[in-house]
């Protein structure tokens, strides 16, 4: 049997440490860092000052996680602040923009946690050390305990505007995994295999789609085109019948459609698809984009508008809808679409809709609250 050969062995010189040691110092700039310790009253009122409006001064970007903590998880780590359990650090980094604001890199469920408790969205239930604390949410604490609660601290790495987003994702990969872990659209490449997949990778590729829905070089590396284009069509077919966890809802959808799809269909969904593109080049100024200077689009701003979109068409295929710029960048749609948007069926079904009933220009439902789900 013949042997494999060898790799060479390489030696290694003065200028080769000296090579190593300048990319040390220069990948060390990326990650330069500041400690700040913030109050958890101080952090709600940044987090949520603005939440609305998508200006608040922590904010979490598009490739974080949907919220995924149980009311369990969510009541096990109010209980450690109450206890004084040391918290693991939130890290966050200021992107370099004019308004200062600060990205959630790791942490968004803690914030989000804090967020949700303050204001009473969740009561504390499966404490197994606070046991009387069950059935407790923040109101019914003694004010003494509301000051003493509000006052404790949570420490904060700031990573400076030298951390570009390329950078932000890898961090948040190695802190929530220890290496580069597969998105699920990855996994879906290469476990969920077939016709209907070969069909949403070819549309991925297509120009005018990319044009309008530009994607910065660290998303479009993992699979992010392909993402959207299973959404969108995912969303188009069932959106009424989603609910809450995403991931599951597109693997799913993905699977029933690789099973059931017909190669006579490429030609009626390429066109769907296609018309949805040249529809939103025609009538929204900045394609999916929030404004002329983005360089990447959100996901659930992709959704509203690409859905909404075609759900207008199919009603009428000859529309020409009223102003976009009347509500494009109206308080109702930044509500509809900011960054901590609920993926739950109500309002993956409002915000669907707002876009939908405004290209119709007819009359669209009032914002769903979180109460109503």
């Amino acid at each position: 049997m013949a042997r494999l050969p060898r790799n060479p062995v390489r030696e290694i010189n003065d200028a080769d440490r000296a090579a190593l040691d300048a990319e040390i110092v220069a990948m060390q700039k990326i990650t330069d860092h500041q400690i700040r310790e913030f109050p958890v009253s101080v952090i709600v009122d940044k987090f949520q000052t603005g939440l609305e409006k998508d200006e608040a001064e922590l904010y979490i970007p598009d490739y974080q996680r949907e919220f995924v903590w149980s009311n369990v998880q969510k009541s096990r780590f109010i209980e450690s602040l109450l206890l004084n359990i040391p918290i693991p650090y939130v890290f966050v980094a200021d992107i370099g923009n004019d308004d200062g604001r600060l990205e959630i890199v790791d942490g968004s469920q803690r914030i989000r946690t804090l967020y949700h408790f303050l204001n009473d969205q969740f009561e504390l239930n499966g404490l197994k050390k606070l046991t009387s604390a069950n059935g407790f949410k923040y109101s019914d604490f003694t004010p003494a305990r509301k000051l003493r609660f509000d006052r404790k601290t949570i420490r904060m790495i700031e990573l400076t505007e030298l951390c570009d987003e390329e950078a932000r994702r890898e961090i948040f990969d190695r802190l929530n995994t220890g290496g580069i872990k597969l998105t699920t659209m990855e996994q879906r490449q290469g476990t969920n295999d077939g016709p209907f997949l070969d069909l949403v990778n070819q549309l991925s590729e297509e120009p005018i789609f990319r044009s309008i829905c530009p994607l910065n070089a660290a998303r479009e590396r993992r699979s992010e085109y392909p993402e959207l284009v299973l959404r969108y069509f995912a969303y188009t077919d069932k959106y009424l019948e989603f609910d809450k966890s995403v991931d599951s809802f597109l693997t799913d959808y993905l699977i029933e459609k690789n099973q059931s799809y017909r190669e006579e269909q490429r030609a009626a969904l390429t066109a769907q698809f296609m018309n949805m593109c040249h529809f939103v080049m025609q009538h929204f100024p900045n394609g999916f984009r929030k404004n002329a200077t983005a360089n990447t689009v959100p996901r659930i701003r992709f959704e509203a508008i690409s859905v909404g979109a075609t759900l207008a068409l199919i009603r009428n295929p000859q529309l020409i809808p009223p102003a976009v710029d009347a509500w494009i960048n109206s308080p109702e749609f930044i509500t509809h679409t900011r960054s901590d948007a609920s993926n739950s069926r109500p309002k993956v079904k409002a915000r669907i809709e707002f876009v939908r009933d405004k290209l119709l220009g007819v009359p669209v439902h009032d914002v769903i609250d979180d109460a109503e789900e």
